[in-house]
């Protein structure tokens, strides 16, 4: 029977992505059966926890999602495992909002009955280390804090101070202290953390991660003391015949999807087709649709606006009448053109009438939840659904005035502004929807590709 743990951090930037992937590292060397996830909305970090821990990881977001959806997704991939390991989102209590704990770390470790390894950043602290974990501890006392472990810290003397502060906060274990070692850290850039299938953790980073938490953590007795789960493998439907084929972009420019999305797409009737638009000369033949996903078009621009064959491929695809959903890096795909990084502009696609250009400050970060303001292939006005924005590129103000799929709603449920744009059966948008928010969305999405008729080029 599986154990679990979730590994928090108290902000952002504490070391948490490090310290799991080492863990996922060392556990599996130690022949355990890993199972990783990740909470919140996250694209990158799963693929780097997939390399650390041999197995798929996967999404569980509490405010998109709901808490039924996350014990399934839960269930689904921890049931065979020996031990899962979530690795949390921004802070432990950070989520939706500043005074629910909505979306947050602390909101999924207790639906899934899961102890908290809190991982905090000890660098110039000592004795205020120990104030930090106790606040921790008790802001919430119906969460299992199981231990903390300090990390950064720049001595053994250092180490020693930390472990001694630790007896003021008697009621938190210390699982150990990390020392402060370079070359550990994960190449990050403007979203976060290159992605893993750009720059691969190879065998000797993991093995340097392993040696590494080794040293600082007592992982025999951590995993020991850790509860075994209650769970079972949910009643999957049998995949049902294929009735429609769906064409979805995946290279190192498009690699951005909740991997419960293609799961609700082929339980819904799609099969789908995995296809290059950097390297590929044409699309996939006998195509009903295109997922055209999210990613870093941005970096890869001159690969993309080089392959003229399957722009124009694209182009033709969307005018045909048959539905395509685009998502952020695959919405920047399908406009006019995109300024890359290093502000040289780069034809791409040329179904929407604009540019995307590159900002040095976020142009949009957080959860939305939307209502489609018309009929198109992921259903019909009215239906609300939820996911999440997070870019630096941007298009003109001016283009906005064509925005019409969905209406967007703020944190407080106020009405902000038109999103997302429309073209034939083409529906593009910044926000990554989860399916998971809305039962409807994948059938859909499927049931429209179904009507249409195949591509024959």
């Amino acid at each position: 029977m599986a154990k679990g743990i979730v590994i928090a951090g108290t902000h952002s930037g504490c070391g948490k992505t490090t310290v799991t992937l080492a863990l996922m590292a060392a556990l599996r060397r130690k022949g355990l059966v890993v199972q990783p996830f990740k909470v919140g909305p996250d694209f990158i970090d799963p693929g780097h926890h997939a390399l650390a821990a041999g197995r798929q990881s996967h999404n569980l977001d509490g405010w998109m999602c709901g808490r039924r959806a996350v014990q399934d997704v839960f269930a689904r991939h921890a049931w065979d495992a020996d031990i899962a390991v979530a690795e949390g989102v921004m802070g432990l209590y950070d989520g939706f909002s500043p005074i629910t704990e909505q979306g947050s770390t602390a909101e999924v470790a207790k639906w899934l009955k899961l102890p908290v390894l809190l991982v905090v950043d000890a660098r110039s602290m000592a004795r205020s280390a120990a104030a930090l974990v106790k606040g921790f501890a008790e802001f919430d006392p119906f969460l299992n804090l199981a231990g903390v472990a300090f990390n950064r810290a720049g001595s053994e003397n250092h180490a020693k101070l930390l472990a001694e502060a630790m007896t003021l906060a008697p009621n938190v274990p210390l699982a150990g202290v990390l020392r402060r070692r370079e070359g550990l850290a994960t190449p990050s850039r403007h979203l976060g953390l290159v992605t893993a299938c750009e720059a691969p953790l190879s065998p000797a980073t993991l093995e340097k991660l392993a040696d590494w938490i080794e040293q600082g953590l007592d992982l025999n007795r951590l995993v020991a003391n850790l509860p075994h789960l209650a769970i079972y493998p949910p009643d999957d439907p049998d995949l049902p015949e294929p009735r429609a084929v769906i064409g979805v972009a995946w290279d190192k420019a498009f690699c951005f999807y909740y991997d419960e999305n293609l799961r609700l797409l082929r339980e819904s009737g799609a099969r789908l087709i995995y296809f290059s638009p950097m390297e590929d000369q044409a699309l996939p033949q006998g195509l009903h649709g295109l997922y055209l996903g999210g990613g870093y078009p941005e970096v890869h621009a001159r690969a993309l606006a080089q392959n003229r064959s399957m722009r124009r491929d694209i182009r033709d695809f969307c005018r045909s009448g048959r539905p395509v959903l685009a998502e952020c890096g695959g919405f920047m795909y399908l406009m006019d053109a995109l300024v890359g990084e290093h502000g040289q502009n780069f034809p791409m696609a040329g179904v929407f009438p604009f540019t995307a250009s590159m900002n040095d400050r976020f142009a949009a970060l957080g959860y939305r939840e939307a209502t489609l303001a018309r009929d198109c292939p992921l259903g019909p006005a009215g239906l609300k659904v939820r996911g999440h924005e997070f870019h630096y590129s941007s298009i003109p103000d001016e283009a906005y005035a064509g925005a019409g799929l969905y209406i967007v709603s703020d944190r407080h449920g106020s009405l902000a502004r038109p999103e997302g744009f429309t073209e034939g059966n083409v529906v593009a948008s910044y926000i990554h929807l989860h399916f998971g928010s809305n039962p409807s969305l994948a059938p859909r999405f499927v049931d429209a590709c179904a009507s249409a008729v195949p591509a024959s080029q």
